[in-house]
């Protein structure tokens, strides 16, 4: 299994729906483009943001065929396929390997929890033999899985036993865990750090890949701090990142869901990927209205105009 560490953002795309929230799989040749104009490196599907949980398998079986066919060169498909049933996560596993995914990642189980680090291992050798010519990441998120591990335990014992381990998803506030993951075995697993209010501390510890939700959206601005952070200019790197702190906590305390609301402002910037599931409650008129306000006030749609892509799809 060739190991290599990823270089720039993936971004976690929303799954686009038609007003009666049925696929909208027509968009995702549009999306595919619009990350890739904006520098993005890869997309991670059918994830938290994609709404993976809310979708059938069926579901996601065709937003990941349409996801690989769609991406265009220099564009990686990673297709998450975490699920509460061992079979349809190695069902969805096989799947990615059969339409020729770039990689698959899968989160913890979330109802039933796996009995501590051991426990989690056996679920996910399980999940990664299902397909073993593609490179595994597990997806460490404890906000929402309620299990909560440390993750350089996992990997001293996962990579034992799993071949095609590459990674890990870290979608999580310990950096220090995060950071003795990056030091293990000389740097040999591929972390993408995956809460975007912390990139630039995540940048300070050696981090080189980042996953995200708002890397759709709002690419052109992380990839200035990254920039901004390479070449020395550390006050420039933390002046975007505040900027980036303030547009997601504006998001966030619109009132509806955040995910929901991030996918409002995809379409508000970018590309229009309707509306989410139950049981996300999507932003209001009224809280849409207000959200035009607060977000005006920061920048950041003066910034995005700026530096975004010259053609935003619709």
């Amino acid at each position: 299994m060739i190991k290599r560490r990823t270089e720039g953002l993936i971004a976690a795309p929303f799954t686009p729906l038609r007003a009666d929230r049925t696929l909208n799989l027509n968009a995702v040749d549009q999306y595919a483009r619009w990350l890739h104009t904006n520098g993005v490196v890869g997309a991670f599907i059918c994830g938290t943001t994609g709404e993976g949980s809310s979708l059938t398998m069926e579901e996601r079986c065709q937003v990941a065929e349409r996801w690989v066919a769609a991406a265009p060169a220099g564009l990686r498909v990673i297709v998450h396929v975490g699920h509460t049933s061992l079979a349809d996560c190695r069902t969805l596993a096989a799947h990615a390997q059969t339409i020729g995914a770039d990689s698959i990642a899968c989160i913890a189980p979330f109802f039933f929890k796996p009995a501590g680090v051991a426990g989690l291992v056996d679920w996910c050798e399980q999940v990664a033999s299902a397909a073993p010519r593609l490179p595994f990441y597990y997806y460490h998120m404890p906000s929402m899985t309620g299990v909560s591990v440390k993750v350089c335990d996992f990997l001293r014992l996962a990579s034992q036993r799993i071949p095609n381990l590459v990674g890990i998803k870290f979608t999580f506030e310990d950096l220090e865990d995060f950071q003795r993951c990056l030091e293990l075995e000389d740097g040999r697993f591929d972390m993408l750090f995956g809460r975007d209010e912390l990139l630039l501390s995540a940048l300070a510890l050696g981090a080189r890949g980042a996953v995200g939700s708002t890397y759709n959206f709002a690419a052109p601005l992380y990839r200035a701090l990254i920039a901004a952070y390479d070449r020395g200019d550390r006050q420039k790197a933390a002046e975007l990142q505040a900027l980036a702190v303030q547009m997601i906590n504006t998001l966030v305390g619109s009132g509806a869901h955040p995910v929901a609301t991030f996918k409002w402002f995809m379409g508000r910037v970018g590309v229009d990927c309707g509306p989410s599931r139950l049981p996300l409650n999507d932003p209001t008129p009224e809280q849409i209205a207000a959200l035009e306000i607060r977000l005006e006030a920061t920048g950041i749609f003066a910034w995005l105009k700026r530096k975004s892509a010259t053609a935003p799809v619709s």
